[in-house]
């Protein structure tokens, strides 16, 4: 049986997953609950199988959201996962960039 990794946030992961859903609230409620929602339907399939999303940089992985121009970048470690960024892939791609290198600097 395989047991669900417990996924956490870096205090900036949440920042920008905030500010996203904040913008999208703004054009339109209802864009930003389904924002909302492709970002938990993320985090669960990264939760049950951390393992099976591409490596990205620095010792992470990247799933891509599915209708939004967004992706979570996490680090898995052996007890839980950590998510450095949920970073916009079009306006900032070097934000996950960033969020990795402190994640390798900081652990």
């Amino acid at each position: 049986m395989v047991v669900a990794k417990p996924v956490e946030f870096l205090p900036a992961a949440v920042t920008e997953a905030e500010e996203a859903a904040g913008w999208y609230a703004e054009k339109d409620p209802r864009v930003a609950v389904a924002f909302s929602e492709e970002l938990e339907r993320a985090l669960r399939r990264i939760e049950d199988a951390p393992g099976r999303w591409p490596s990205y940089l620095h010792g992470t992985r990247r799933v891509l959201l599915r209708r939004f121009p967004f992706c979570v970048v996490y680090r898995e470690e052996p007890s839980r996962v950590i998510v450095v960024a949920v970073a916009h892939t079009r306006r900032s791609p070097d934000i996950g960039v960033a969020a990795a290198e402190f994640v390798v600097l900081s652990l």
